[in-house]
């Protein structure tokens, strides 16, 4: 007994790794980790650094301290129409897309007639870059050839619909919306899937409606699933740049910070630091909506 009692002691010890497995486990974990390093956390450290300087990328870089923050913030016209640009963007998305991505969800997870036929058309934007969508909405919504304006006839004096700054960023809104609403239905859908229904039944028994059973009980089973959704959210609101600078190059009305970095780094101007300095600024007001929403998350999940 006691020779079986040692061989069972030795089975349920931790296990010790050769050398050859730490060898894979140290290129599985440092090769991604090392990419990690030099693709995303090396230019985002580059350009907090280049941000206080006045590179143009050929002469010598000469340190400005905040003189390139003090001139985005008053001196430069463009930068304000982006930013209120950008958190249209976000609360569009944020406030319309995502709510309607849900309904979609709950109505294809109640089993309706050829749900998987709305399921797969809804979710084929999504397979589409926001650089075709921009395309297809210059399709749409061209002031002479495109299709909404035949649709309504308005052939003698067509509405420009793109070229109007009063009127292009909701045109280009609703595409982009149209991508990111597929998006959110197959997410919600895969968490609704998941749901337990004894909890559904349980409600119903209760005496609960349909609504207060969705609101009371599933949506709150959904929190896992609202993290992910708004945190994408928040990502394509501020990152949003393909499909605004394949309708007019981010022009007449379509602003975007991230229009702004591009066309003042590897633009005619070549203001490598002051493009760096409105990075950083989309960056600070990225890692702020997602801390805290995570924060925000996080404290709930631990009060429940």
């Amino acid at each position: 007994m006691s020779l079986l009692t040692t061989r069972r002691t030795r089975r349920r010890g931790p296990r010790r790794f050769s050398a050859r497995d730490r060898a894979v486990l140290g290129v599985l974990l440092g090769i991604p980790l090392l990419l990690d390093l030099v693709i995303v956390w090396g230019p985002t450290l580059a350009s907090v650094a280049l941000s206080f300087t006045g590179w143009d990328g050929i002469s010598d870089i000469e340190w400005v301290g905040t003189e390139n923050y003090a001139n985005l913030f008053t001196n430069y016209p463009q930068f304000w129409p982006a930013v209120r640009h950008n958190l249209l963007w976000l609360g569009f998305l944020g406030l319309v897309a995502t709510p309607f991505g849900l309904l979609l969800a709950v109505l294809i997870d109640r089993g309706v007639r050829f749900s998987r036929f709305y399921q797969s058309t809804i979710y084929l934007p999504v397979v589409l870059s926001l650089a075709v969508v921009g395309f297809i909405a210059q399709l749409v919504f061209s002031r002479d050839q495109g299709a909404l304006n035949a649709i309504l006839g308005d052939t003698e004096s067509p509405t420009d619909w793109l070229g109007d700054p009063d009127l292009n960023i909701w045109m280009v809104l609703l595409a982009a919306a149209w991508r990111h609403t597929g998006y959110v239905m197959i997410l919600y859908l895969a968490g609704l899937k998941a749901v337990d229904a004894s909890l559904k039944e349980a409600a119903a028994i209760d005496g609960a409606s349909e609504t207060q059973t969705f609101f009371r009980v599933v949506l709150p089973t959904l929190r896992p699933v609202n993290v992910i959704v708004g945190v994408i959210t928040v990502i394509e609101g501020l990152r949003a740049f393909d499909i605004v600078y394949a309708v007019n190059k981010g022009r007449n009305g379509l602003e975007l910070l991230s229009v702004l970095v591009t066309d003042n780094i590897i633009g005619e101007a070549s203001r490598i630091g002051f493009g760096s300095a409105i990075a950083v600024v989309l960056l600070v007001v990225s890692m702020g909506f997602v801390v805290t929403y995570l924060v925000q998350e996080i404290r709930g999940e631990k009060n429940r």
